[in-house]
């Protein structure tokens, strides 16, 4: 039987591990499975013992979604990380809310994400494609709060949240080179009601190993969402501020559908143009990535 002491002593180290590699930038000193149970100790005790304020919460849980993707490049199966997530969540259900431990463990917790907040713009990087994220207040009118830029073709694009402050709403920027404009525009992803994983084609792979973006997306089981408003692109929002550009705004609802696909995977934007026969389509992908934790990062209150 374990004695109180030595529970005590494996709760302090369990503790002040997970604080100091809490830290955004210190991804380097853990596995990325080892970062994700960590910081899901530390989500978890927080929710059972109230340990933080809710700036504090949401920048953990950032960096918690952040591990967790890093962790699913790296490999790791769904099934992994159910039971990575269940068994922080197990410990955490275990800790002395009111124990000396965890009040020592919280307070590093906070110190670490104190400079956390204070971040006004961050980068994600993915396979492919990075997401940048920006948290600075605009008053000249909205501005690409988390983004990605995609090249198809001898076209651009820009695609994310913009808006002047907090998360914004889902746009996509995009410049024809040839002038051409579309008459339907529209987001799609994979269906995760119809799908059982993750749509990655390794036949497609390169030598290097990677997987195309036009390799991550399945041909069927998808779902669209079709852009609900269009209007010219100001400098701030068009490809590289080249315009003109065309800037359409997607539903609200495809935001969370985004967040919850794996971050390995991609979604592509459809431009579909008439021709004198037949439409013609041309395709944007934009690499998921750590959509979910940048997201999360544009609700941690600035300081």
């Amino acid at each position: 039987m374990t004695s109180p002491r030595s529970a005590a002593r494996r709760w302090r180290g369990l503790f002040l591990a997970t604080a100091l590699c809490a830290a955004p930038g210190l991804a380097e000193a853990s596995g990325p499975l080892d970062l994700y149970y960590e910081r899901t100790l530390m989500f978890a005790a927080d929710a059972r013992c109230d340990l933080f304020d809710p700036g504090v919460t949401t920048a953990l849980d950032a960096s918690r979604l952040q591990a967790r993707g890093a962790a699913m490049r790296a490999g790791a199966s769904d099934e992994t990380l159910l039971d990575v997530e269940r068994r922080a969540r197990s410990r955490a259900g275990a800790a002395d809310c009111a124990s000396s431990d965890v009040a020592v463990a919280a307070g590093r917790v906070k110190s670490a994400f104190d400079g956390y907040a204070r971040i006004a713009r961050l980068t994600y990087p993915g396979d492919t494609a990075s997401w940048d994220a920006n948290r600075n207040i605009s008053v000249d009118g909205p501005v690409w709060r988390l983004s990605q830029p995609a090249k198809f073709g001898w076209d651009s694009m820009v695609f994310g949240l913009a808006g002047k402050t907090g998360q914004g709403v889902l746009l996509a920027s995009a410049r024809f080179a040839d002038k051409a404009s579309p008459y339907a525009i529209r987001l799609v992803m994979r269906d995760v009601t119809r799908t059982a994983g993750p749509y990655l084609d390794r036949r497609q792979a390169g030598a290097d190993g990677r997987i195309p973006l036009a390799g991550r997306i399945p041909s069927s089981a998808t779902r669209a969402f079709s852009a609900e408003a269009r209007s010219p692109a100001s400098r701030r929002l068009a490809p590289g501020g080249a315009q003109p550009a065309l800037l359409v705004r997607f539903p609200a609802l495809a935001i969370d559908a985004l967040a919850a696909l794996d971050p390995r995977e991609s979604v592509m934007v459809e431009f579909v143009f008439a021709g004198r026969d037949r439409d013609t389509v041309r395709r944007a992908f934009v690499e998921v990535g750590d959509f979910a934790a940048g997201r999360a990062f544009l609700k941690v209150e600035s300081r």
